[in-house]
């Protein structure tokens, strides 16, 4: 799972990175500004915003997201417990609230209870596509009760694709998830994972299920050929 952090508070955001580590990868920002930025990419599975920031506050960067159809959950923290500022947070968005300062249990408990409302996997080792299961703990797959090689970031590419079934994600998109926006390669890896991707599945018949869709990305559909 992919956590974006944006929190202007580098001590406060180095901890939560801590405490969340073992459940998410994590990407941070330190402004509203650079947190907008990453959150608009959508590769995101949640979000804990802070309000209080300078420049850009989490409100102006959370109603910038929802006018542009980012409907990635997000947590907004903030220091004060007031009611309207609870109210002015839910009203352009917020899926979630939380008051600083706040125990690691409750922030770990908030996120997980946000994923699995999202619809996202979170705790299940196991990621099931018809009769294909990824094994998230040893990262294995399987498929009709037989294993088939797919490793490294190969496994990452359909796992990604699993979790956005019927979604079209852009090469830019995919890239961006996993191999990073520091990455020092290009998109055109993209297309030769993709590809490599369906070759390991075609024995299977399993390789019709991706789509692609030329100058955008990919997407894993139900249907199939048929």
């Amino acid at each position: 799972m992919k956590l974006l952090i944006i929190e202007d508070d580098k001590q406060l955001s180095e901890t939560i990175r801590e405490t969340t580590e073992g459940l998410f990868e994590t990407v941070q920002a330190f402004d509203g500004e650079e947190g907008l930025f990453l959150a608009e990419q959508n590769i995101f599975d949640v979000i804990l915003l802070d309000i209080m920031m300078p420049g850009m506050n989490g409100y102006e960067v959370l109603s910038a997201l929802r006018k542009n159809n980012i409907d990635t959950p997000v947590i907004m923290l903030t220091a004060k417990d007031g009611i309207d500022d609870k109210i002015q947070g839910f009203k352009v968005g917020a899926d979630d609230y939380m008051v600083k300062p706040f125990h690691r249990e409750e922030l770990l408990l908030r996120l997980e209870a946000m994923v699995r409302r999202a619809g996202g996997q979170f705790k299940e080792n196991i990621l099931s596509f018809k009769e294909l299961n990824l094994n998230l703990k040893n990262k294995t797959a399987e498929l009709k009760g037989e294993l088939i090689k797919i490793n490294g970031k190969q496994f990452d590419l359909l796992e990604y694709l699993i979790n956005n079934k019927n979604s079209i994600l852009t090469k830019e998109q995919i890239f961006d998830r996993i191999w990073g926006f520091e990455s020092d390669t290009s998109t055109t890896v993209v297309e030769v994972y993709a590809s490599n991707l369906r070759k390991n599945l075609k024995k299977y018949g399993y390789d019709q299920y991706i789509k692609t869709f030329r100058g955008l990305g990919y997407m894993l559909s139900e249907d199939g050929d048929s």
